[in-house]
Order: structure tokens, then C-alpha cells, then sequence
């Protein structure tokens, strides 16, 4: 049995998570040496080695949830204590969190800071997955079916968007949507949901036309401003943008090579987080950049094919909705680093600097793995049971046929 659970893991998955989160580690050393040293007066591999302690914790979990039977997470009583650990982390952030860029997203935990809305991101996959998975029967009954979780996905993305952190609001409601989609639900009943949704937003509209400078926050105006016209405010809110092109402009194909990079001399604000592809650009060129799209496009593709082959529909809404996660996550990140949309904050998966962050994405892989691996393990037993049944079939019938025949050969003669 142990033999026939190992050989059913989707070790692909495993090979690529492993080297994406260490290919990000000597980027993340790379892009941070200079920075570590001029902004913040420590050793050169500082954030390094903080990296190399959270990418441990995250391999830990990883273990754990591609161990531990992800069908556990549908216990009812186990998903109410996760909405509401989720709501008071949230809430906590708003009265004991740490403000860092402009916004409140962090806890304080000694030497550690830890961010409650990346964890949210997950609990909200697994809580979207495990209800609709329980309401199959009544899936497009809005009150009863479609509604309840809803409310609960819109109000974590108020409360993720008042700390203000907008790209994890915006990613956590697109991937809301992508379970949502997938659920089973009638094009009808989705329908409906979009007409509430529009009906309530423009009951709202008067309220956020009035609490315009909370919902949209100076920091937020000046990233719109720089995006719509970079050049135009170099020397303000297009600084990053600009600096951003440099780098990926100077690295063209080959790369200046690694560690040779100019920006991250002060140039280009949060190299080693949000705009670490800009240094992967400027110093291993198209090759680097591509290594890390192609890795991250394996994984959400195989967290797509994984969905679609479970036959659980809890295990198939939960590998396409951690599949959403990166995606959704990555196309934020790069959209913003290279002028597509506007700058939002967001890490790129796997490779940008954040323990919250990388402790998420491995618990996210574990979950994935393990579904790989009870969807491959039930999809051989199945066949080896046909097998058997069919086997057994025809023997019985053989040995049947056989008689008779004998039967009847002694009856003529």
C-alpha cells in the first residue's frame, strides 16, 4: 500500500516547486546584498538567510500537507474555526498591525512579522471549496446555496482592502470568482450573483463617492498617475516604473549576469519583493525570465489538469482554486513591474522575498500534491478492481461454458 501511495505522487510538481523557491533564494541574495547593506545597516545576506529559514518552514508544511488527506479540511466544524481565525487575524491587523509602504498588513511576533492576508488567501480556497462541495444538492438556490459564502469572500476583501493592501483584496476576490465559476452552478444562477453584485454596487457608490479618500488612498492615485504617464513623472510616482524598464531593457537576452546588475544600487525601489523579475530581467536576460514563467505556467496548467481528473468535486474546486492563486498572482506582479496595469504591491510566487508568502505557496503545493496524489491512487485502484471483476467474470463463465459443453458431448453419446 505505501509503495502503491509513493509511486502515485505527481513528483513533477515537487521538482518544479523545489526549483523555483531556490532559484528565487539566489535572487533574492542577489537583488538584496547592496540594499541590506545602504537602507538597512545589516550584513549582505540578511534577507538571504531570513529566506532560507522561511523556505525550511515552508518545506516542513509541504511535507505535512502532501501527507496529510486534504478531505480532512471539509470537517464543518474545522472550517468554522478557520473563518473566524481568519476574520480576527484580519481585524487584528487593524489595531495591532505593523505599518510598512504605506500600508497595515502585518503582525509583530518578536523577531518575526507575520502577514494574515496571505494566509487568508488559502483558507478562503479551501472555505469556497469545502461549502459548495457540501451544497451540490442545492448549488443554485441563492439564498441557501450561493449567497452565505459570498458574503463571507466580500467582507475578507473589505477587510484586506481598509489595511490598504488592494492586489491581495483583488487577488482573492478574482480567485472567489474562479471557484465560484467552477462549482457546478447554472450559467443562470451566475447571472443572477452578477446582477447583485452590479445592484450593490451602485447602491454603494454613493458611499465610496463620500469615503473617497479611504477607499482610495493618496498612495493609491500616485500609482495610477505613475502608470498612466511614467516619463512624464519620473521624478515621482513613475520613478519605479521607469527604472523598471531600465533594467528589463539593459538585460536583453543573455543578461548582464548574475550579481552584475546597476538597479538594485538604489535605483529600483523593493528590488528583492514585488519587482525582483526586473533583476532577474536585467541579469539573466530572456533565459532567466523564461525559467521562471515556463516553472510557474507548469504549475498552474498542472493544477488545472489535477482539478479536472479528481473526481472529488472538494479536491477539484481546491487544486483549481490554489492554480487561480498563482496565476491570478503572477500576472498581478508582472503586469504591474513591466507598465501592463497598474503597480499593486504583490510578490511574485516563489521567487520575491516574504515568509508569509512562501509558507502559503508551500502549504498551497502540499495541498496540490496530495490531491495529485489520491486522484492517481484512486484512479489505478479503480482500474486494477475492473480488471479483477472482469477477470473474475470470465473464469466463472469458461468453466461454465466448458461443463456444459462436456455435459452435452456425454448426452449425445
Amino acid at each position: 500500500m505505501l509503495k502503491k501511495i509513493l509511486k502515485s505522487y505527481d513528483y513533477s510538481i515537487i521538482i518544479v516547486y523545489i526549483l523555483l523557491s531556490l532559484f528565487g533564494l539566489i535572487m533574492i541574495y542577489s537583488a538584496s546584498m547592496v540594499i541590506a547593506i545602504q537602507k538597512y545597516n545589516v550584513p549582505a545576506d540578511y534577507f538571504y538567510e531570513k529566506q532560507k529559514i522561511n523556505l525550511l518552514i515552508g518545506f516542513i508544511a509541504f511535507l505535512f500537507f502532501a501527507i496529510f488527506p486534504y478531505k480532512a479540511f471539509r470537517n464543518k466544524k474545522l472550517l468554522i474555526t478557520m473563518t473566524i481565525v481568519s476574520i480576527l487575524g484580519l481585524l487584528a491587523v487593524s489595531v495591532i498591525g505593523h505599518n510598512a509602504n504605506n500600508a497595515q498588513s502585518w503582525i509583530e511576533l518578536g523577531a518575526r512579522r507575520i502577514q494574515p492576508s496571505e494566509f487568508v488567501k488559502l483558507s478562503v480556497i479551501i472555505y469556497l471549496s469545502a461549502v459548495y462541495a457540501n451544497k451540490q444538492k442545492y448549488i443554485d438556490q441563492l439564498n441557501i446555496g450561493v449567497l452565505p459564502p459570498v458574503i463571507y469572500l466580500v467582507l475578507v476583501c473589505f477587510l484586506i482592502k481598509m489595511e490598504p493592501d488592494n492586489g491581495t483584496a483583488i487577488i482573492t476576490f478574482l480567485i472567489g470568482m474562479v471557484i465560484i465559476f467552477c462549482s457546478g452552478m447554472k450559467f443562470r444562477t451566475i447571472g443572477k450573483l452578477v446582477m447583485i453584485g452590479i445592484g450593490s454596487a451602485a447602491l454603494l457608490s454613493p458611499f465610496v463617492i463620500l469615503k473617497f479618500d479611504k477607499f482610495f488612498t493618496e498612495g493609491n492615485m500616485k500609482r495610477i498617475t505613475g502608470y498612466l504617464d511614467p516619463f512624464g513623472t519620473y521624478n515621482e510616482q513613475g520613478f519605479q516604473l521607469v527604472n523598471s524598464y531600465l533594467a528589463i531593457g539593459s538585460g536583453g537576452l543573455k543578461g548582464v549576469g548574475l550579481g552584475q546588475g546597476i538597479q538594485k544600487y538604489g535605483y529600483l525601489p523593493e528590488i528583492h519583493t514585488d519587482f525582483i523579475m526586473s533583476t532577474i530581467s536585467e541579469e539573466l536576460g530572456i533565459f532567466g525570465v523564461g525559467f521562471v514563467i515556463l516553472g510557474i505556467a507548469y504549475l498552474v496548467l498542472r493544477g488545472i489538469m489535477i482539478g479536472a481528473r479528481c473526481r472529488d468535486s472538494f479536491g477539484s474546486m481546491l487544486a483549481i482554486g490554489i492554480a487561480a492563486m498563482i496565476g491570478i498572482q503572477t500576472f498581478i506582479n508582472l503586469g504591474g513591474m513591466s507598465g501592463l496595469i497598474p503597480i499593486t504591491g504583490v510578490t511574485l510566487p516563489f521567487i520575491s522575498y516574504g515568509g508569509s508568502s512562501i509558507i502559503v505557496l508551500s502549504i498551497a503545493m502540499g495541498l496540490l500534491a496530495n490531491i495529485s496524489m489520491f486522484t492517481h491512487f484512486d484512479e489505478k485502484y479503480r482500474s486494477e478492481n475492473n480488471v479483477k471483476d472482469s477477470h473474475s467474470k470470465v473464469k466463472p463463465s469458461s468453466v461454465q461454458k466448458n461443463f456444459h459443453t462436456k455435459k452435452s458431448f456425454r448426452q449425445t453419446h
